[in-house]
């Protein structure tokens, strides 16, 4: 997944390896720590030497930090073969893009991938989200005259959050079927949806899951 949040980021411009890490907590928000920023730069190597990445002119090196390492000032470009991979990625709509960190950095590009894979991915996640929801039901079914207090509070707060993604994931399959964007910057500032109701309240695709 590291590899299609690098392509994407790098199809919007060269990139130092210090902006890219930046970059990345930018873009993928709360799911970041789902990537190991020690993976960063053998990640770098290995879509170099693949031919999707290569090495461009030195930018502005003002916005680096002056300790900034030799390799975190290196500065990055995408490939004619690498926008190729990249296409190929976004494409991607298997179980791989259901998961928290598969299906977040895919998120995160979805302005950029057909409305028939959203949907598809979308669907997926429901499914996904809908499984653990059954799972966390049945624990607290068969077992919360067993469990402490606090466990049993973290369950139901595990329960709670699949719910609200699960309700979040249908009003979006339901926008993407009917050829709706999710609500804009400004709706989501004034607390609106595009229609003028309140939206649903939802975790995010990585937020308050239970672990």
């Amino acid at each position: 997944m590291l590899e299609l949040a690098i392509l994407g980021l790098l199809q919007e411009s060269p990139m130092h390896g210090y902006e890219l890490r930046k970059e990345l907590a930018t873009k993928l928000g709360t799911i970041r720590a789902a990537i190991s920023y020690g993976t960063l730069y053998p990640t770098l190597k290995r879509l170099q030497t693949a031919g999707w990445i290569g090495e461009a002119e030195s930018a502005d090196s003002e916005i680096i930090p002056p300790l900034t390492s030799k390799r975190g000032r290196v500065v990055y470009k995408i490939t004619a073969e690498g926008k190729e991979r990249f296409a190929e990625l976004l494409a991607q709509a298997g179980p791989e893009t259901y998961d928290d960190a598969g299906f977040g950095v895919h998120f995160a590009f979805f302005s950029r991938t057909d409305r028939a894979t959203r949907l598809r991915i979308l669907e997926g996640r429901r499914r996904r989200i809908e499984e653990r929801r059954e799972g966390l039901r049945e624990v607290l079914a068969r077992a919360s005259d067993r469990l402490d207090a606090y466990t049993l509070e973290l369950q139901r707060h595990g329960l709670d959050a699949c719910e609200r993604e699960v309700r979040w994931l249908e009003e979006l399959i339901t926008n993407e079927r009917s050829g709706k964007s999710p609500a804009t910057a400004t709706n989501l500032k004034t607390g609106t949806s595009p229609a003028g109701e309140t939206p649903l309240e939802h975790p995010g695709p990585h937020q308050d899951r239970p672990q």
